[in-house]
């Protein structure tokens, strides 16, 4: 399945979704549950007090959306899409060793040089189903923006894939758009301001650009 295949895209999705899947579903449980093992080990240990970020003229024109949660939350069935349709063992190990990069990449900077975002000047109790959120994951872990990291790498993966699969011009924008709707939530829920989030994409093509190089021809 590494090669260019002659079968449909949709004959090749299916097969793509089949291989090794219950390797794949533990596999993503597993690196999410020591993710955020890792990420809250950080969050709550920093090894100076955080900076807090300066925010833009364009934190101000993106306006605090409660409409913005589930776009938030919506990246942790985004980043699963890729691996999902990954049809070879060398591919699936090859983006779990950059995605982990990436992450650990991430992590090292909030220990090393920790920052926050600014107040929001919200009364969260105002709006209950955000309380979850920002209690467990407070103000910290902010630049780069992991959040934004993470789906801009499953984006341009997501975009490969489906090129190598020969899918319709379609799904590639839809996933494009779903990518820029969870950056804006990162922003709109006040999880980060537009530095964090510039920083995050940059460090999730980079890494990209990286796990392509080396895996050419794997996927």
């Amino acid at each position: 399945m590494a090669s260019p295949s002659s079968l449909p895209w949709q004959r090749q999705l299916a097969q793509r979704l089949v291989f090794m899947w219950p390797f794949k579903a533990f596999g993503t449980m597993l690196f999410m549950a020591l993710f955020f093992w890792g990420y809250f080990a950080v969050l709550h240990n920093p090894l100076t007090p955080p900076v807090v970020m300066p925010q833009t003229w364009l934190d101000t024109w993106i306006a605090f959306s409660p409409a913005a949660l589930p776009a938030y939350v919506s990246l942790w069935v985004y980043v699963s899409l890729p691996p999902a349709l990954l049809g070879t063992m060398r591919a699936l190990l090859g983006f779990g060793q950059w995605i982990g990069w990436l992450c650990l990449f991430c992590l090292a900077i909030f220990w090393l040089f920790p920052t926050s975002t600014p107040p929001a000047g919200i009364d969260w109790q105002a709006y209950p189903a955000f309380v979850p959120i920002k209690g467990i994951d407070a103000a910290g872990n902010a630049f780069p923006s992991l959040h934004v990291a993470s789906a801009v790498f499953s984006a341009l993966w997501l975009n490969r894939l489906f090129a190598r699969m020969g899918a319709p011009a379609i799904l590639p924008l839809v996933s494009a758009l779903h990518c820029s709707v969870i950056i804006w939530s990162t922003i709109a829920t006040r999880q980060h301001v537009v530095l964090d989030a510039l920083g995050g994409a940059v460090v999730g093509a980079v890494f990209a650009a990286l796990s392509f190089r080396q895996l050419r021809d794997a996927y």
